[in-house]
């Protein structure tokens, strides 16, 4: 038997309530934040899968995981050429935190992004708006707008958003998309400086960024 489909104010309350609580987690305080991050990780990851999608579905099993590698060395040619490009400009600057359980932990958040892009968020607009292409740009714009007031990061994800998005749909697959994510994301992180990015942080963190921390 095939599930019904969600109805429309679902998707709608879900796609808010999701939004929602995330862009909350990014405007508090540091201390709040590790309260309500958790919360808002275990709230959206429990509307996805209350429907029980399969793995496939979900973009976590073999579909798609072959034809969409080339994304990984393709990513891995982006960031090579943005640090040579940054050292050549003189804005190459050592990772914050450069350890294996920070860079490990930024893997993860990364494929845990394209789990809400494009498990979270993008089925419920492509349904609410009546089309894939539309949720595409509405998807990315919602991830780029997470990362305001950072004008630089916001630009880079809305771009990343839309090209992330897009090769979803053709491949159906996160693992390459999240580890390019990081790769790009940490090419990014070295490569802009500190000044204008300030480590990476969105919302309320970024006003509080204190560079002689």
């Amino acid at each position: 038997m095939s599930r019904p489909e969600p109805s429309f104010a679902r998707d709608l309350v879900e796609v808010l309530v999701g939004y929602g609580i995330i862009m909350v987690a990014i405007w508090t305080p540091e201390s709040v934040q590790r309260v309500l991050s958790p919360v808002a990780l275990l709230v959206t990851l429990a509307i996805v899968v209350i429907d029980r999608p399969t793995r496939d579905e979900l973009g976590f099993g073999h579909r798609g995981l072959k034809a969409s590698l080339w994304i990984l060395p393709a990513a891995a040619v982006l960031a090579t050429v943005g640090v040579l490009l940054a050292k050549q400009l003189g804005t190459l600057h050592p990772l914050y935190h450069p350890d294996v359980q920070h860079v490990t932990g930024y893997f993860l958040w990364t494929i845990y992004q394209q789990f809400l892009l494009n498990d979270y968020f993008q089925p419920r607009l492509a349904r609410i708006l009546r089309g894939e292409t539309a949720a595409v740009g509405v998807t990315a714009v919602l991830f780029a707008a997470a990362h305001l007031p950072s004008v630089w990061l916001t630009l880079a994800t809305l771009a990343w958003g839309v090209v992330s998005c897009a090769l979803f749909r053709r491949y159906r697959n996160i693992y390459a998309l999240g580890l390019a994510q990081g790769l790009l994301g940490l090419c990014f992180a070295v490569s802009v400086p500190d000044a204008l990015i300030h480590h990476l942080r969105v919302g309320l963190g970024y006003l509080r960024y204190d560079p002689t921390r």
